[in-house]
């Protein structure tokens, strides 16, 4: 039997799922419970070598959340955004989570490691463990004089999205909206900008894939690191706030940055739906476009999984090997399949951390 290719991925949602079961949590993650998109047992089986493991913080419940899933089935949409959350529940909930990441780390049994350099990534795959890096979807958690964050990075983390959806100290995030463009609000305020001079003096790497339009360009403007959208796809092909127009691909293209393709369905699909049937030809259309825009160098994956609905033919992280079939049978070859899966990851965090 051929091993599956091994693959980083740019983002999972894993620690949201086990914050919200924490009883259920050694099910969750060491043995599967059958629900989900991510286990150990079905990520050592689909290839998964190693990946970003997102620090999120969600919002509390809302009236009006019951009705989302339902508008997101029936474009065009565009949802309120979150309040705001604040500082200190949101430093204790990232702790939590934190915590979490590094028991998952200890109730492997050495299957798992968390990383800090892209040497101690490539020496978890040469040894056939699981390779984890700590990141924060969203600066909830992180002050504007920007102390937690070196306290944070102490602790591992070594990349982070200044913003999910809704606003924060630092910026302000897309609305989930179909059709719209990222050109969505203001940009960085200033402790966004020092958050972004803090980010570089550390080597966190800066995740771009919820920031809207203006705060893009204000971090390219004040950046030194390659600019990275972590979970992301092509506006060109499906016009959805979330999706990288062309101007930004060519931004982070000349950045050395990176692009990792999200397979949820509402940024795959050309009609901005949420339902799995969909076939091949979305992901193919965001690759080929990617590609061809940013070059082969600095496009990979960046799943999404446990946060958000993902194609039929991919299923969970046991259908990695499926997708590359796919691929290769679309006339990607060895090196380029090679480049998605873990090469192009490895330069851009190798650009960007420096080791």
């Amino acid at each position: 039997m051929t091993e599956p290719v091994p693959v980083f991925d740019g983002h999972n949602d894993i620690l949201f799922r086990i914050l919200m079961q924490p009883e259920a949590r050694e099910a969750i993650w060491l043995t599967g419970e059958g629900k989900g998109h991510l286990d150990l047992p079905r990520m050592r089986a689909g290839g998964f070598a190693g990946g970003m493991f997102a620090i999120y913080i969600p919002s509390p419940a809302h009236p009006d959340d019951a009705g989302v899933e339902e508008r997101m089935d029936r474009p065009p949409y565009a949802l309120d955004l979150p309040e705001p959350l604040p500082l200190r529940e949101s430093q204790s909930v990232a702790l939590e989570l934190a915590g979490q990441l590094l028991w998952m780390e200890r109730a492997s049994g050495g299957a798992f490691r968390l990383c800090r350099t892209v040497a101690e990534i490539e020496a978890a795959r040469g040894a056939g463990v699981i390779a984890g890096v700590m990141h924060m979807e969203g600066a909830e958690a992180i002050d504007p004089g920007c102390d937690a964050l070196h306290a944070f990075h102490a602790m591992g983390l070594r990349s982070l999205g200044p913003v999910w959806s809704r606003p924060t100290a630092f910026g302000h995030g897309v609305p989930f909206a179909f059709p719209s463009g990222p050109d969505t609000g203001p940009g960085l305020t200033e402790a966004g900008k020092r958050l972004v001079r803090e980010c570089n003096a550390l080597r966190v790497m800066i995740d771009l894939s919820h920031l809207n339009g203006k705060g893009f360009d204000d971090v390219a403007r004040l950046s030194d690191a390659p600019l990275v959208a972590t979970h992301s796809n092509a506006h060109a092909v499906t016009p959805s706030s979330r999706n990288l127009t062309d101007r930004q691909l060519d931004m982070i293209r000349e950045s050395g940055g990176m692009v990792g393709l999200n397979f949820a369905t509402v940024f795959l699909r050309p009609d901005g739906r949420r339902d799995p049937r969909m076939g091949w030809e979305p992901v193919l259309r965001h690759l080929d476009h990617l590609i061809g825009r940013l070059g082969e160098d600095h496009v990979g994956f960046g799943s999404d999984f446990d946060g958000a609905t993902v194609p039929e033919g991919i299923g969970d992280v046991t259908g990695l090997p499926h997708l590359i079939g796919a691929l290769r049978a679309h006339g990607y070859d060895a090196a380029l399949l090679g480049k998605l899966a873990w090469g192009n990851w490895m330069g851009v965090l190798r650009r960007t951390w420096g080791a």
